[in-house]
């Protein structure tokens, strides 16, 4: 779902691709103002995974044509479900409706460019999506319970967002060479942040809501979410970062355990975004 692996990709294969498509340093033009990048931090994670299990057993190297339509289910994926959730009578407050339609707006905002992006390059249309193509039961996970219950709901969508943060970092290491599409990574994860911190208050806030819940994650703790969503969250206990170990008193200031893995998101693998997204792929 990370549409930074994307742009890479599509770089190596047509480096030019973007000069005929948009200047590269406004490709994110669109996504201007904070709206517009919280549209952006909502992109799906699971874009370079999907690619990876399509052309592992391959050693082709995948057509820009091909990776623009593989984005383009997963923009799909988020745009169909802040649709369907934007559009049920399971809220208990306007604000909470508002905050999913922003969403689900700027999400048909990047269909539609990518949409515009393959039908530049020629040939077919590109692919029509519609709700059928997902399973909005994770593989039966959720039951029919992701959009007839509120919680449900807020724990599909900080599913969704708290992987996309540590898949943004996971990301940022490939890009180190690209000045940018770095930075425009690096300000969507921080984006991306603060719409997961966003998503845990609303729970936390609901009625009966997750008792605790924090803005951050704490370790590995799921924050309420089922077990089976326990790979979103595996290494986050790290306490160490840069070889140095945060736990103890540094300047008379005592940090333990918990603080210390409060204070940073891990990356997350190819494959473990993969393991986490699949199931809601019809």
């Amino acid at each position: 779902m990370n549409i930074f692996n994307i742009l890479k990709e599509v770089e190596k294969v047509d480096p030019e691709i973007f000069d005929r498509i948009d200047p590269r340093r406004s490709v994110f033009k669109h996504f201007g103002g904070f709206g517009k990048k919280l549209a952006a931090a909502a992109i799906p994670v699971a874009f370079g995974s999907m690619l990876n299990k399509a052309y592992g057993q391959t050693s082709a190297t995948p057509s820009v044509r091909e990776v623009l339509e593989f984005a383009l289910l997963l923009e799909n994926l988020e745009y169909h479900f802040y649709l369907k959730a934007a559009a049920t009578d399971i809220f208990p407050s306007a604000a909470g409706k508002t905050a999913f339609g922003v969403i689900r707006d700027h999400e048909k905002a990047h269909v539609d460019f990518l949409r515009t992006a393959i039908t530049g390059l020629g040939g077919a249309a590109p692919t029509t999506y519609t709700d059928a193509n997902f399973d909005w039961t994770a593989n039966g996970l959720l039951g029919n319970n992701t959009f007839t219950s509120y919680p449900t709901m807020l724990a599909v969508a900080q599913a969704f967002e708290d992987t996309g943060v540590r898949a943004y970092k996971g990301a940022a290491p490939a890009l180190i060479n690209n000045d940018a599409v770095l930075q425009a990574a690096l300000q969507i994860h921080s984006v991306e942040a603060r719409h997961a911190a966003h998503l845990r208050r609303m729970r936390r806030d609901m009625m009966n809501g997750v008792a605790g819940l924090k803005p951050w994650i704490t370790m590995k703790d799921r924050g309420g979410l089922p077990t089976e969503f326990q790979g979103i969250y595996d290494g986050e206990e790290a306490t160490t970062q840069g070889g140095v170990n945060l736990v103890g008193t540094f300047n008379g200031i005592a940090i333990d355990a918990n603080a210390a893995s409060e204070a940073f998101d891990e990356p997350l693998t190819v494959a473990q975004v993969n393991a986490i997204v699949m199931p809601f792929i019809a």
